[in-house]
Formats: C-alpha cells, structure tokens, sequence
C-alpha cells in the first residue's frame, strides 16, 4: 500500500488525495466502515458486507468524486486520484515548502 519512493505516488506529484465525508452539523466523521488507512478486505471499495448506512456514505464520496473527475483506488475507500499521474512532475515538498508556494501565490 506504500509507493515506491524511486517512483512516487499520486500524492507526490498533487494529483491524489485521502478524504472522508463529515456532518457540517455534528461535525464529526461519517461512519464508513473503517478508519483512514485501516489496509483491510473491509475498506476494500467492492466490500459489502457492511451496514447500510456505510454503503450509502461510501457511495456518496465516490460519487461525488467522481462527478469531479477522480477515480478511486479500489482497495482504499478514501483515496482519489485523477488519471495520468506520469504526466505530472514528482515533487518532494515540506509543508512549510507549499506554504510559502500558496502564500506567493506561484502555483
């Protein structure tokens, strides 16, 4: 479930993210089954024995997701990607890199 570092993730080159879905209300996390990074048959996308309400809340992340043109990676129900990572330059940037990337407003 790591990347190799020689070659980089999705992640690496800005076109990968981990996500849930939170209720702007109670803000707290939807239930979806398993916690982020949980590398189990269970957070597996085309795992279904699980409750109703978690299939619903899985299916609205990947549908909107989806909608924004991302696709998901079929063991992680949380990660996203959008299509031709190689085309895209790998980065290896800190946090406090990209801060002053946003803040200069050069991207």
């Amino acid at each position: 479930y790591a990347a190799n570092p020689k070659y980089g993730s999705g992640h690496n080159r800005g076109i990968a993210v981990d996500l849930t879905l939170i209720n702007l209300t109670t803000k707290k996390e939807l239930n979806m089954g398993t916690g982020f990074d949980h590398f189990s048959d269970t957070a597996h996308v085309n795992f279904t024995a699980l409750p109703a309400d978690v299939l619903a809340n899985r299916r609205l992340l990947q549908s909107l997701m989806e909608t924004s043109g991302f696709k998901i990676l079929e063991t992680e129900w949380w990660h996203f990607y959008l299509p031709d990572a190689k085309k895209y330059d790998l980065m290896d940037l800190s946090f406090k890199q990209l801060e002053k990337i946003y803040k200069s407003g050069s991207y």
